[in-house]
């Protein structure tokens, strides 16, 4: 196991990403408080969001948005879903 973060999604300590997924200061942020398997779950759902919407992510609008559902994501909040999307029942 590498290096362990304090997951804000999973809400305990995990293995953390190899490196920051995004440039800038949100990429560090997300490396220091996000772990791998809350950041692979992320991008499972941000997928979703990209196929069903459409989106063109060369549009800034776009990108706007998907930063947009991952803060929330990522906060805890509601998030948008895909239409007709049922989660797999556990």
């Amino acid at each position: 196991m590498g290096r362990t973060v304090q997951c804000v999604k999973l809400k305990k300590e995990a293995e953390g990403l190899a490196v920051p997924p995004l440039p800038g200061p949100k990429g560090q942020w997300v490396y220091e408080n996000v772990s791998e398997q809350a950041w692979t779950e992320w991008q499972i759902h941000q997928t979703r969001l990209i196929n069903e919407k459409r989106l063109n992510l060369l549009e800034p609008e776009a990108r706007q948005y998907l930063t947009e559902q991952m803060d929330k994501y990522f906060a805890d909040e509601d998030v948008d879903a895909a239409e007709g999307y049922m989660p797999e029942s556990k």
